[in-house]
């Protein structure tokens, strides 16, 4: 290939995009490599090429050439690269990604992997944890979990239908279409039954958490894409938040546990609300790399 090409094509998508801080792993070089496959058909994430050098990338045709123009000048007019190449990773899992659901964060990961380690402290390989992934999105953390956890019994459950289409088409994708089960659910209404009332192990879930005056203040690669209502966390960011508490310890067997994801600055007061509830132990926090509090969890009091 033409190098003075390449560098041309990187020198477009450093001044024409704005990275935003959610999508760490997203820069000119790993955007520019991730549409270069694109161009020519192979769907990337920028996990797997991010680090892929100029010369080891595929030769491309001049038609190629002009489909890569046109993906550049869709990223460069906000498009979120996810939904430009369709695909998503994460926590090492390949999801499909459309403007149905919000694109799955790095930072969500944290919540992944404090589900996962709660489940593995407390289950062998013989159990069969319940677990309902609530407001799922693409269902990125439910399947997440299914697949790295292939012995839980995973329910995921959303507001809108269309979200739950995708999650069910991603469980598809990733062959759990069998060891997975959806409800399409205002929060965890549809779960309000014996089979589920004081039976669910944990309870996972990334809510709408900004509040509705900042949603609408977001950087236009969101707001123009991404469905707002799985930002909006009403007026206060914490609407959703407030239900979970609430209403998680009805489903919880004594000693299961509900994990959730907060805004950044909303940790003290996340923790003070459990704590006062008075239907929880063990309340605890997981923080980012910054220091500050992005996860809360805690187990249902015996």
């Amino acid at each position: 290939m033409d190098k003075s090409n390449y560098e041309e094509l990187l020198v477009q998508l450093t001044k024409g995009v704005e990275y935003l801080e959610d999508k760490p792993n997203e820069s000119p070089k790993s955007t520019l490599n991730v549409l270069w496959y694109a161009a020519c058909g192979q769907k990337k994430t920028v996990e797997s090429v991010g680090e892929v050098k100029p010369e080891e990338l595929p030769s491309l045709t001049n038609a190629q050439l002009e489909v890569l123009s046109l993906l550049i000048s869709e990223r460069i007019s906000n498009v979120p690269l996810a939904y430009i190449v369709g695909i998503q990773q994460f926590m090492g899992v390949e999801l499909k990604v459309d403007k149905r659901a919000l694109i799955p964060r790095k930072e969500t990961e944290l919540l992944g992997n404090k589900a996962l380690e709660i489940l593995r402290e407390n289950f062998d390989s013989e159990s069969k944890p319940l677990v309902i992934d609530v407001c799922c999105g693409s269902g990125n953390l439910g399947l997440s979990i299914a697949y790295l956890q292939p012995n839980s019994n995973v329910w995921l459950s959303d507001l809108t239908p269309e979200a739950i289409a995708l999650a069910k088409e991603n469980a598809e994708h990733l062959g759990l279409e069998k060891n997975v089960k959806f409800k399409q659910s205002d929060f965890l209404k549809e779960f309000e039954n014996e089979e589920f009332l004081g039976a669910v192990d944990l309870i996972v879930c990334n809510p709408p958490y900004i509040s509705s005056a900042k949603v609408r203040k977001m950087h236009v690669e969101i707001s123009n894409n991404e469905p707002s209502a799985a930002f909006d966390g009403g007026m206060m960011g914490i609407k959703i938040i407030q239900k979970l508490i609430s209403d998680s310890h009805k489903f919880l067997k004594k000693g299961g546990s509900v994990a959730f994801e907060i805004g950044a600055g909303q940790g003290d007061f996340i923790l003070q609300l459990l704590s006062k509830s008075d239907n929880y132990i063990d309340i605890a926090s997981v923080k980012d790399s910054n220091g500050i509090v992005r996860v809360v969890y805690a187990k249902k009091k015996i």
